[in-house]
């Protein structure tokens, strides 16, 4: 189908500043936060700016000193993890700008500004480790792994085509299959990078880098929260978009995104990493492929996979980092999340 999308005024007088719609609608572009048309987006909005982080309040002088005592083999899994976290929120904050574009509800565009506002961040945060840790030369170099590495590029490529489409021909169908490659990003392909990090965390390892972790996660999740109400509400409008070719072509996608996560999982972490199987990760892969499909309403790719096979990351996933003693660095007081809130540990 081919209903085109079209943009959102920058002003509109004879429009109502509650939106007629989610995309396509009518709207002013005024927001008032006390008249929008979708009761959840304060939360959500409120959620967000409780989340706000910046890398200048983690102390990094331990993984300073301990970074030179890593392994070869984690050195490389750090540095290259942290070179494809920086592709991804890159072209995250792009996308979300021009997702903002088309949502004819001025409180959606606003989250979606405050996203990638918050992405910025996050490439602002693998910036201020490298700073710390590595020479110019060597952050210059883990800047362009992109380009370099095989595993990534399929990847890379995999995720960019998909909001290239939505880019250069916007329509119904075009934004809702940039959402569901958006869910892949922002909900699966981080996930095996970030296991590595709180892997090394458990082992009392560059602490400070697996706290700003957290914050990263914590975001995602927000955003792929967001996402998925987006997605959903444009289904309500458009019900007739709701079609098996776009169930089929979600499951497909979340099963191809894992394969290539899994790939890339192997070449980084395979079995050089001690103290995690690579085993459990491809199973966690699939696992949260499964999470992310039947979030957005469609069957699970994997048979099985029910379970979360590394039920210490939950420690990490679900850590209340509040706002205190960032400098010191102290040790993290855990607390239960109801699966409402977390990344899921069971389905």
């Amino acid at each position: 189908m081919t209903t085109p999308v079209n943009k959102r005024e920058i002003m509109n007088k004879t429009a109502p500043n509650r939106s007629t719609g989610i995309i396509n609608g009518e709207c002013s572009n005024i927001l008032n936060w006390d008249d929008v048309r979708f009761q959840w987006a304060f939360p959500k909005y409120k959620r967000m700016l409780a989340n706000f982080w910046t890398p200048f309040e983690i102390n990094m002088s331990q993984d300073i000193k301990q970074f030179p005592d890593l392994s070869e083999e984690e050195k490389e899994a750090f540095l290259k993890i942290i070179g494809l976290l920086a592709l991804l929120d890159s072209i995250q904050t792009d996308y979300a700008g021009k997702v903002a574009d088309y949502l004819t509800d001025s409180s959606l565009s606003a989250l979606m500004i405050i996203l990638a506002q918050q992405e910025v961040i996050h490439n602002h945060s693998y910036s201020y480790v490298l700073s710390s840790i590595v020479d110019k030369n060597k952050q210059d170099e883990v800047f362009e792994f992109w380009r370099t590495e095989p595993a990534l590029i399929k990847r890379n490529e995999f995720v960019a085509s998909g909001y290239r489409n939505f880019a250069e021909s916007p329509t119904v169908d075009s934004l809702l299959k940039s959402i569901i490659f958006d869910v892949v990003l922002e909900g699966l392909f981080f996930y095996s990078g970030f296991a590595f990090f709180y892997h090394l965390a458990r082992n009392q390892k560059m602490v400070a880098t697996s706290t700003m972790i957290n914050y990263i996660n914590r975001d995602e999740q927000l955003h792929v929260d967001l996402f998925v109400k987006i997605f959903r509400e444009i289904l309500d409008e458009y019900p007739e978009q709701n079609t098996k070719e776009l169930a089929e072509f979600a499951e497909s996608t979340f099963r191809e995104a894992a394969y290539l996560e899994i790939e890339w999982a192997r070449s980084i972490i395979g079995d050089k990493i001690s103290g995690i199987l690579i085993g459990d990760v491809e199973e966690y892969i699939r696992f949260y492929a499964n999470v992310r499909s039947n979030q957005l309403g469609f069957n699970r790719p994997f048979e099985g996979s029910r379970t979360n096979p590394l039920r210490w990351i939950k420690a990490y996933e679900e850590v209340d980092l509040g706002k205190s003693d960032f400098f010191e660095q102290k040790p993290r007081q855990y607390v239960k999340v109801n699966t409402v809130d977390n990344g899921f540990d069971d389905l």
